[in-house]
């Protein structure tokens, strides 16, 4: 008897634990791997977003992933994530990579997980076309990034100005009016002589103009320096803005000084030529002109995008399908529309446009107008462009030399000597 009562305990016991143990093995929670395994993922950003929120969203939906942000200021961001990379070790699982550094990191390409390989191809339709190729390789096989944000760039202008000049100012007027460059100058010249005020604040915004719509500007893909070939359209770009400043149409307000800000206060110039993201800006530091500007869009030749971000996993993480799942998540349709409320971010998935929230959208600041319905039709006029990975540096040289020449260089010899430095640059 206490061999058959001994032998039935264990026997129910047994039972028990294999109970136990199945049940274990069904209760897996949020996005974990199936063994209950808790995940931290470090994430790396920069600038103003919204992501800390949706992180902490994403734990309290998926309890197993703790989501570590670490931000810090865009040079300083891609300088460390460039250092780790190269290094091979101290990557983050995650990151934001702007636009003009994506390039950079090309070369790196096996450093960083190829997101086709974890089904991006399934959401390729929910993004911009454009925005999704500016992530992919040469051949279209590689994918380093998830859109985020982008930058369509759109025309701010002043309607005092406008008003004073005796330009129109509804924003379906002002496009119809200047809907070309030639319409542009023209529209210059009219505030010039009506005002005494210059069209735009700067010869970088003058610059950009033409620079932000070309599709190749300084390199193409095999890393040939363009700038001299006969075709290459970025001094065509440098000669439209010593034209506008010969006729003292641009001002020398440099962006993001006090002084520039006062300018935008007080209306001392008529136009910025400048992405969604700057509203955020005109809020916080031109509150006095609050009601006084409008947006619409730019001349078709002027269309273009002016930042934006990608979500990169680098190879080094242990967890590349919990990460591309909130990366997935983060950038989808509606969260990007969380992004654009709560921090202006301008979303690159079409879906978007058509939401409820953003179709409603009104700017108190600009007289109530829906800004939002602007900038998503100049998102559809962008065209994929390449800039290279020594982009920033090589355009930092030319945007130099337009300095000078707001100041009273020659405008030739100071492109010449850009160019000059520039080729040095490159043989290094």
């Amino acid at each position: 008897m206490k061999f058959k009562k001994s032998l039935l305990v264990g026997l129910l016991l047994s039972f028990s634990l294999v109970l136990f143990a199945c049940s274990n093995e069904g209760s897996t929670s949020g996005g974990d791997n199936g063994d209950g395994e808790n995940i931290e993922l470090d994430f790396w950003v920069f600038g103003a977003t919204n992501y800390e929120s949706l992180a902490k969203k994403y734990e309290e939906e998926n309890p197993n992933v703790t989501i570590k942000i670490r931000k810090s200021e865009l040079g300083d961001h891609h300088n460390s994530l460039f250092t780790a990379i190269s290094s091979g070790t101290g990557a983050p699982d995650l990151t934001m990579i702007e636009v003009d550094q994506l390039d950079r990191f090309r070369e790196a390409q096996e450093r960083f997980t190829n997101l086709y390989d974890l089904g991006a191809g399934d959401i390729q339709d929910k993004y911009l076309d454009w925005k999704w190729k500016v992530a992919e390789d040469e051949s279209g096989d590689f994918l380093f990034g998830l859109p985020t944000d982008i930058g369509p760039k759109a025309m701010y202008y002043h309607t005092g100005v406008f008003e004073n000049a005796g330009l129109p100012t509804d924003p379906a007027e002002v496009k119809e009016q200047i809907s070309s460059p030639e319409a542009f100058k023209e529209a210059a010249a009219t505030v010039k002589e009506s005002t005494g005020k210059p069209m735009v604040d700067s010869m970088e915004m003058a610059f950009r103009a033409n620079m932000d719509a070309l599709e190749v500007s300084y390199f193409n893909r095999e890393g040939e320096l363009l700038i001299e070939n006969p075709d290459n359209k970025v001094k065509d770009a440098y000669d439209f803005a010593v034209q506008l400043n010969e006729q003292g149409y641009v001002g020398s307000y440099e962006m993001w000084t006090p002084e520039w800000a006062t300018a935008l206060n007080k209306g001392e110039f008529a136009v910025e030529m400048a992405p969604a993201w700057l509203k955020g800006y005109m809020t916080e530091n031109a509150p006095e002109a609050e009601g006084e500007w409008r947006v619409t869009t730019l001349p078709d030749q002027f269309a273009g995008n002016w930042g934006g971000s990608y979500i990169s996993i680098p190879k080094e993480t242990e967890h590349a399908e919990e990460v591309y799942a909130f990366a997935k998540w983060l950038v989808n349709p509606e969260n990007q529309l969380q992004s654009f409320v709560e921090s202006g971010l301008f979303p690159s998935t079409p879906a978007t446009y058509e939401m409820e929230e953003f179709t409603q959208n009104s700017d108190e600041y600009f007289g109530g107008q829906n800004t939002a319905e602007v900038f998503a039709e100049a998102a559809q006029e962008v065209t994929a462009t390449y800039k290279g990975p020594n982009y920033v540096t090589v355009n930092n040289e030319i945007l130099t030399a337009l300095q000078n020449v707001s100041e009273g260089a020659n405008p030739e010899e100071e492109w010449n000597a850009a160019v000059t430095r520039i080729k040095d640059i490159m043989k290094r």
